[in-house]
């Protein structure tokens, strides 16, 4: 089975984006996947996709959770992941 990959997209100075990394570095240690951050402030693109979204995590491509990001629909969404291979 591959491994997941977590984006983190996310800018410094962004409280939110602190708190949603600590809650993946968390969630690392129950689900195996590689962990990506994106500062989209390097982007002008991605500054005008996320600007006021941040953070965004998106898993294998698909955008799961933005700003307030919680452990459980992280989880939720491995575990459906795990289920569809």
């Amino acid at each position: 089975m591959n491994k997941s990959t977590l984006v983190l997209y996310t800018r410094s100075r962004c409280s939110l984006c602190d708190k949603a990394k600590k809650i993946i570095l968390e969630l690392q240690e129950e689900w195996d996947f590689i962990l990506e951050e994106i500062d989209i402030d390097t982007s002008d693109e991605l500054t005008e996709k996320y600007g006021i979204m941040i953070p965004v995590v998106e898993i294998d491509g698909e955008e799961i959770q933005f700003g307030q990001i919680d452990h459980l629909t992280i989880s939720e969404a491995f575990s459906e992941k795990s289920k569809s291979f």
